[in-house]
Parts: C-alpha cells; structure tokens; sequence
C-alpha cells in the first residue's frame, strides 16, 4: 500500500500515557500534533481539559483511556470516567475491557462493562476505541470479545495499552480485521516507533495507530 506522509498522519494518535508525564509534556504533544496533523492526541484524563483548550480549533482531536491499564474497574466507575472526560473536551475514548471476566466466560459482564462506557460515548457524540489486550487472549478470546465489540456498534477495536507483555502483532491486526471486516476500525497500539512498523501494520489492516514514535514515524516515511 501506497501512503503519503499527510494520510500517514492522519491515521496516528499522537499518545503520551507514560505515569511521569507533566504539564509542560502535554503543550508539546499538543504543539507537535498540531505541527504534523495528527489525527489525535491520547493523554490521561487529568489532562484532558488542558489538550481540548490546547487543540481548539485545530482539527486535531483530544483522545484519552479509560479503565486503563488494567481494565478492572467496575462498569460504573468507567463509565464515570467516561462521563467526566467527555465534559472535559474528549472527543474519543480508548477503552480497556474487563480482561479477567472474558478470560472466565463471563461474557454478560464483558458486555455490561462495554455498554456502560459505549452509553455515555453515544450519548456525548464521541468515539469509542476497545482495548481488548491481545497479548493475553488466545485466538478464541479474540473472536469473542471481537463479535460482542462489532455487535454493539463501537467503533474500534483496539490492539493493546501498550503496558501489557507486549504490544502490536501483525497477526494480531489482521486477526481482529478478518472477524470485523469493514464495518469497524482497528486500532494498532504498543511497540510501533517506526515507518516500517506503521506500514506493516496498515497492510495488515489496521486504520488507526497509536505511537508515542509519531514524529520518528512520519519522518521515515517517504515524500
């Protein structure tokens, strides 16, 4: 696949989640996705509010996680942090799903964990990415939790939090692209910090990524 640095840039969330991460981390982030067109930034909730004034006006969207790392918050717990991001300026959200209940069968509460978040996307017009954490699912976990995601109409499916054993796998991508078809976006996250990274994971089928390495990326893609 063929892709110029503008459409490349439109595909990147500009992402800093790292614990340490200080104001003045967030203004450059905010400056440098400005710079380069992003497509968004993904901060931490606690600087959602600053992003959103940062980026207003921009085109470039202010994208922050929910649940996250882990995933095992309550249902309503994500859903008010859903809620609170939201009336700060976010304009996606990146989810964790309940990781421990899919990997017990309790499908019910995957669901349930999913709606709640998804009903405050919905009712905000803002949306929703679900971090399903790859690296500790097998294939069948994958699939399921995949079809629950494509059934309820979120609009992503998402790789990883970049914190688990390990991020992106090409295999991955193309596994999550092959049980949702077109109808939703898969999102690659977790160890892509280059071009050739990115473009592996494009042509596996992945319509967004998130990358701490957006600018090194874009850098190494040719004009």
């Amino acid at each position: 696949m063929n892709i110029n640095k503008k459409q490349l840039a439109k595909m990147i969330d500009h992402t800093l989640l790292k614990p340490y991460a200080i104001r003045e981390d967030i203004v450059r982030l905010c400056d440098e996705a400005k710079k380069y067109s992003f497509a968004a930034v993904c901060v931490h909730p606690t600087y959602v509010h600053l992003a959103s004034n940062l980026l207003s006006g921009s085109g470039v969207k202010v994208d922050t996680v929910i649940g996250f790392p882990l995933g095992a918050n309550t249902p309503k717990t994500k859903a008010g942090e859903a809620e609170i991001a939201i009336a700060d300026g976010a304009e996606e959200l990146d989810m964790v799903i309940n990781i421990g209940a899919l990997k017990s069968g309790d499908f019910h509460l995957v669901r349930k964990d999913i709606v709640a978040v998804l009903t405050m996307a919905q009712k905000g017009n803002v949306t929703l990415k679900v971090i399903i954490e790859a690296c500790y699912l097998t294939d069948d976990e994958k699939v399921k939790v995949c079809q629950i995601i494509q059934d309820l109409g979120c609009d992503f499916v998402k790789t990883s939090t970049g914190f688990g054993d390990y991020g992106a796998k090409v295999e991955d991508v193309k596994l999550l692209r092959k049980i949702v078809g077109s109808q939703i976006g898969v999102k690659a996250a977790g160890g892509i910090r280059t071009y050739e990274d990115a473009l592996k994971m494009i042509n596996a089928g992945a319509s967004r990524l998130g990358a701490s390495s957006g600018i090194k990326i874009l850098e190494g893609c040719p004009e």
